[in-house]
């Protein structure tokens, strides 16, 4: 119907687009034309962007970049996030938003679906192997960064019914928060319905399951407050 056709209309420029000026290396002026054709399928595309070669969009209409944003080779970013090829109402109210200054390192996964808003403050850094999924909300603060390898997930399966394949059991989506000038160390896993607080440092390979306070360090599986930022003491297990 009307909806489905404009869809498909969108997809086509899309791919039109990206076909023609997607791999056109650095060198050759690719980060230019991308930066001007583009404009035509992304909602908002700011200034001095640059968007190296083998860089892969889908719906690209739910996605908003910001100037000095930088993304890197072999990221890629799903605003639509059909499932099934399905097109749905709710799917269209995907958005994903790329503040200022951000820089999206190699082979990155961001994707949205079933009406997801993720968020990416200005200036923050997502480290090279990182996927940041939903369907639940995530917004990551300003000058964060997200060390290689990480994973910030905000969904989780339901399970509880033996009768049934997991996959059909369907999922709970609680959304992500993670607050201004935190530092998320190489492999971190970050679960659905978590807040992590200003300031925060969480240690390496460490899986946050619960709330992190502001401007606490924490470590482990699961991740538990080891000290306070500034403190010399450690907080007693």
């Amino acid at each position: 119907m009307k909806f489905q056709i404009f869809s498909k209309w969108e997809r086509f420029k899309e791919l039109l687009l990206i076909t023609l000026v997607g791999n056109i290396p650095t060198i050759f002026f690719g980060v230019k034309l991308r930066n001007i054709l583009y404009r035509a399928i992304f909602a908002r595309i700011g200034s001095s962007v640059f968007i190296q070669d083998n860089v892969e969009f889908t719906g690209a209409s739910s996605i908003e970049i910001g100037s000095g944003v930088y993304i890197f080779r072999g990221v890629y970013i799903d605003g639509r996030g059909y499932s099934d090829n399905k097109l749905s109402l709710e799917n269209k109210n995907n958005k994903i938003c790329l503040e200022n200054g951000v820089a999206i390192e190699r082979n990155v996964s961001i994707g949205a679906l079933g009406g997801t808003f993720i968020h990416i403050g200005q200036n923050t850094f997502i480290g090279p192997g990182t996927c940041i999924a939903g369907p639940g909300d995530i917004k990551i603060g300003k000058n964060c960064l997200i060390a290689a390898q990480s994973g910030i997930f905000a969904n989780n399966h339901n399970f509880a019914d033996m009768e049934l394949l997991i996959k059909e059991q369907g999922i709970t989506r609680q959304g992500i928060v993670i607050e201004d000038d935190c530092w998320l160390g190489s492999g971190v896993k970050v679960l659905d319905g978590v807040t992590i607080g200003k300031g925060s440092v969480i240690g390496a390979n460490s899986v946050v399951t619960k709330d992190i306070p502001p401007f606490s360090v924490a470590v482990g599986v699961p991740a538990r407050v080891i000290k306070k930022r500034g403190a010399k003491e450690l907080i007693n297990a």
